[in-house]
């Protein structure tokens, strides 16, 4: 097997969980309509059951960076998928468990923690084996795995929903949903036990053939001795400095702007759209219930295209310029939306409106985020300060997923001036804070080693 197919096929198992994280999401929003009525929920009691996972999500990423740095992020990842095969399972609720929404929860918190844990150490596995001027493409392949994982699911539930009765589907068909999601697990589960580990880690834990080793494996002698010798020669860096924690002066500044980054992508809108698409289409934008899956499904496939062109642009034209086209059009795209709500003239450019925000995240908040945050901190903080970032974007998944609905429903929303635009300008002001902070804050990563950013940022420091 060549090099080149051992890297990509060690990527694409990785990024896996990405693909969970994806299905995971889309899963409770096909089965909650069915569920809620089985079990005749409260509107209060359905939002805990669907954002109760982003608790688990942040508690997950924010043990994550102790967890892999312990155990490595190989084992870290396996304990992640047996969380999301146990979540599957449960969440269903099987005959010989008992009938309870409180089981329920717990299931889907547990299914959380192992995307908290997956979203954080498989972006970064994925950096830290693979070579500079490849990075980019490679780590984008964790969004694109997300993106077929919530394309997946709406066919899977589309399947399974239309092959029974609506009854039948609040009887039994939602378990069916939750139940599906336990093959992508199994994919994801088993082909990691034959995946290397982080050289980067080994080199970390003093395991220093095996570094080498995993390195000549994966990129060849002559590469691998390069790349060996710039991680011995920054952990040689390390070790002579004080003893590092997140918030000393000379990394505190890179884990807050890596943070802010994090917590920006949530703060674009994304996930209001995806997790309440159906309820956009129908009470904001006027479709039937008869058009909102197809609508939804036209929602995921374009977020699925323009994740390709994200990662064919990525190392060749750089992060910085990804994230301003991707601003401009997300802002243009919700302007768009909000003009049509204001002046009551609601229809095809509303949708287009939607559709080009989608488009414009994909080709840049969704897979660049990822990419900056797996590359940008130092070899010795990388694990702590990666939880952070992720464990402060699941909070801010959690805040925009709980208020979003409050704002679209509120008096002020409902309003002659807003007409429901409201939600969407405060994305919009986001989204122009995105533009304005990649400006002044981000640098360009793209081409360099993971210890080349390491020392670019030291310079940055002492500037």
């Amino acid at each position: 097997m060549s090099k080149q197919l051992f890297l990509l096929l060690v990527t694409i198992v990785t990024a896996m969980g990405g693909l969970l994280f994806g299905y995971d999401t889309g899963v409770i929003n096909g089965t909650q309509f069915y569920f809620s009525k089985y079990f005749e929920l409260d509107p209060a009691m359905k939002g805990w059951v669907v954002g109760s996972a982003l608790v688990g999500c942040f508690t997950g990423a924010l043990v994550a960076g102790t967890l892999s740095k312990a155990i490595g992020r190989k084992y870290s990842l396996i304990i992640s998928a047996v969380l999301f095969t146990i979540s599957a399972w449960g969440s269903g609720l099987p005959a010989i468990l008992p009938e309870s929404i409180s089981l329920m929860v717990f299931f889907r918190i547990v299914g959380g923690l192992g995307i908290g844990i997956a979203s954080m150490n498989a972006p970064m596995y994925i950096a830290e084996i693979s070579p500079a001027d490849k990075r980019g493409l490679m780590v984008t392949y964790y969004q694109l795995a997300v993106v077929i994982g919530f394309f997946a699911v709406f066919l899977a539930t589309y399947f399974i929903g239309n092959t029974k009765t609506e009854q039948e589907n609040i009887d039994y068909g939602w378990r069916v949903m939750f139940w599906s999601e336990l093959v992508p697990c199994f994919l994801f589960l088993i082909p990691l036990f034959f995946v290397p580990k982080s050289p980067r880690w080994l080199a970390l834990k003093g395991r220093n053939e095996e570094s080498l080793k995993v390195l000549n494996k994966i990129h060849g002698p002559e590469m691998a001795e390069k790349e060996y010798k710039e991680i011995q020669e920054s952990l040689a860096a390390d070790a002579q400095k004080a003893k590092v924690n997140l918030w000393g002066k000379s990394v505190f500044a890179i884990v807050v702007i890596g943070t802010i980054l994090s917590m920006l992508q949530q703060f674009t809108g994304i996930n209001a759209v995806l997790y309440y698409g159906a309820d956009i289409f129908e009470k904001a934008l006027g479709f039937g219930q008869e058009d909102i899956l197809a609508q939804q499904i036209l929602l995921a496939g374009i977020n699925l295209v323009f994740t390709f062109v994200a990662m064919a642009t990525v190392d060749k034209f750089g992060r910085k310029p990804l994230l301003y086209v991707g601003s401009i059009g997300m802002f243009l795209g919700f302007l768009l939306l909000t003009v049509t709500l204001m002046t009551n003239s609601v229809g095809v450019l509303s949708l287009i409106g939607v559709l080009m925000f989608i488009a414009s995240f994909a080709m840049s908040m969704g897979p660049v985020v990822w990419v900056i945050l797996a590359e940008m901190f130092p070899n010795n903080i990388r694990s702590a300060a990666m939880s952070v970032a992720v464990a402060a974007q699941w909070a801010a998944n959690y805040f925009v997923s709980q208020t979003f609905p409050m704002v679209a429903e509120s008096q002020a929303n409902a309003g002659d001036f807003w007409s429901g635009s409201l939600p969407y300008v405060l994305f919009m002001f986001f989204i122009f804070l995105i533009f304005v902070f990649t400006y002044k804050y981000i640098p360009e990563t793209k081409g360099k080693t993971l210890e080349q950013l390491e020392k670019m940022w030291e310079e940055r420091n002492k500037a």
